[in-house]
């Protein structure tokens, strides 16, 4: 045990080194670049960082997540700019009753220091669609008198206050929509599983899919104007990168952002070479698209899962997945021999263990961020521990409670003291059941760590995000399957672990 603890404190002590370098060598005079996870959101993103690296140094943390993610992240200095949209600046971020001026804007964001500006050009506001064939629907007036439709409707739009609240308030709506993810939810209609979907009016399937697109004839929703959300000091800091960046006022038009959204999902382009094409007149987006592009096929399955990116994936998920058990051992451990041997606080450990495994990850990220002031590794890290927890707690006080009684009074009479009966006698008695604890830590690890993709931690999950952007499975299995690959790995290191112990007992 004294060995195996040694080497829980050499590893995490390694591991706090690598963390902490690659966080220097992140962080400097790099303009840090955020977006959501939808599709025009990392394109924007990488529009911005290849303006600004043209002219200083600029990364893009992308794929952040929804809004409340996102602005945390902001907040918390973590990201310096990130493209939104005035309607849910004013309505969601802001908490207006009614649409505001950009002046106005900008005095209610300035004490939170923050700061709205570069209009890009273009209006994506919020709408919803049905199919063609769809019948008795123009607007959404005609939706009250159709309480029978399933509407799927995206997460955030079900809980932002310029969403489905307001919405079905002003319009009388007596449905409940299904949360759907955006990515998934024009295939979700025309499958026929939903009848009604939230769209982006600069959404590139509509055409594709040939919907149409509901009259918002009460005037329900707000412009949504893209901008940039910055933090005020983004242009002292960065003044040549912010420059650049105040050059792109006015240059996206609708149907150029339409395009862009085309080429991506509908064309399998990254959004790297997407946002490339556009910067460079020669190559920049004259219209939208009228269709699926004619031009190279996408990548298949293989070619995205063994793509430049897997090492670099692989060691991001690797290292996050060791650092939080070595971390959950550390504590869960003791925690777990607490337990065993306090019967009055049995209860209360197991149960507080409990309780942590079942905060939403997502929400836990949220609050993580303010809490840490960061985003990526670090907070990642925290929430993949405290879901790490349960099963070592809980297997360690087994194991000891499993312990036969007689053993322990045979110790006392070699004259073993209480603390050298634990570590030479009942721990590695209890070290099967221990292991098997840590062994189902490491394994729902593994999966969780998916989660890290939303603040920019890396590792499989960020194909899975961009796939669910995307709709595009081959993407989504080029995540899914390297950390399956990695559980089954993991949980055979464990079972020959215990294979090798018990032949040595």
């Amino acid at each position: 045990m004294r060995t195996f603890f040694a080497t829980a404190l050499r590893s995490l002590s390694i591991f706090t080194l690598l963390v902490g370098g690659a966080a220097t060598a992140a962080g400097g005079d790099a303009l840090r670049v955020g977006s959501k996870r939808f599709t025009e959101s990392y394109i924007l993103g990488e529009v911005l960082t290849q303006t600004a690296n043209a002219q200083g140094k600029a990364e893009h943390r992308q794929g952040l997540g929804n809004t409340a993610i996102v602005l945390a992240a902001l907040q918390a200095g973590s990201i310096d700019v990130y493209p939104e949209y005035m309607g849910t600046i004013d309505l969601e971020i802001l908490k207006n009753a009614s649409a505001s001026s950009l002046d106005e804007m900008r005095a209610a964001l300035k004490p939170m220091g923050l700061g709205v500006a570069v209009p890009l050009g273009f209006n994506n506001t919020y709408a919803l669609a049905m199919r063609a064939d769809s019948k008795d629907v123009a607007s959404l007036s005609d939706l009250a008198r159709q309480p029978g439709l399933k509407l799927g409707l995206s997460h955030e739009f079900i809980g932002r206050a310029d969403g489905w609240p307001g919405l079905r308030q002003r319009y009388g709506l007596p449905h409940t929509p299904r949360g759907l993810d955006h990515g998934i939810a024009y295939e979700a209609l025309a499958q026929r599983q939903v009848d009604l979907i939230d769209i982006y009016s600069t959404d590139a399937k509509i055409r594709q899919y040939g919907l149409r697109v509901l009259k918002d004839d009460l005037g329900y929703f707000p412009r949504y104007d893209a901008m940039l959300l910055y933090r005020l000091d983004a242009p002292q800091r960065f003044p040549t990168q912010w420059a650049a960046i105040a050059r792109l006022e006015g240059r996206i038009s609708a149907e150029q952002m339409i395009a862009m959204n085309a080429q991506v999902e509908l064309e399998g382009k990254s959004f790297a070479a997407v946002a490339k094409n556009w910067l460079t007149p020669a190559s920049a987006v004259q219209g939208p698209a009228q269709g699926p592009a004619q031009g190279p096929a996408r990548l298949g399955l293989m070619a995205k899962m063994f793509d430049a990116s897997l090492w670099t994936l692989t060691r991001q998920h690797v290292l996050l997945v060791l650092a939080s058990v070595i971390l959950a051992c550390l504590v869960g451990i003791p925690l777990g021999i607490v337990a065993a041997f306090a019967p009055r606080l049995r209860q209360t450990v197991l149960a507080l263990a409990g309780v942590l495994q079942t905060v939403p990850s997502l929400a836990l990220l949220a609050i993580l961020i303010p809490v840490l002031g960061m985003i990526g590794t670090v907070p990642a890290l925290v929430a993949l521990f405290v879901y790490a927890l349960l099963p070592i707690v809980r297997n360690t006080c087994t194991g000891l409670l499993g312990v036969p009684q007689g053993l322990r009074t045979a110790a006392q009479a070699l004259g073993l003291g209480r603390r050298a009966t634990l570590i030479d006698v009942e721990l590695p008695l209890a070290l099967p059941v221990i292991l098997a604890g840590i062994k189902t830590a490491a394994v729902m690890s593994v999966g969780t760590a998916t989660i890290a993709a939303f603040i920019g931690a890396g590792g499989f999950g960020e194909r899975i995000t961009i796939g669910l952007a995307l709709n595009d499975n081959d993407m989504l299995l080029a995540g899914a399957i390297p950390a399956a690959l990695l559980a089954l790995l993991t949980q055979g290191l464990f079972e020959a672990g215990e294979r090798l112990i018990a032949r040595r007992n």
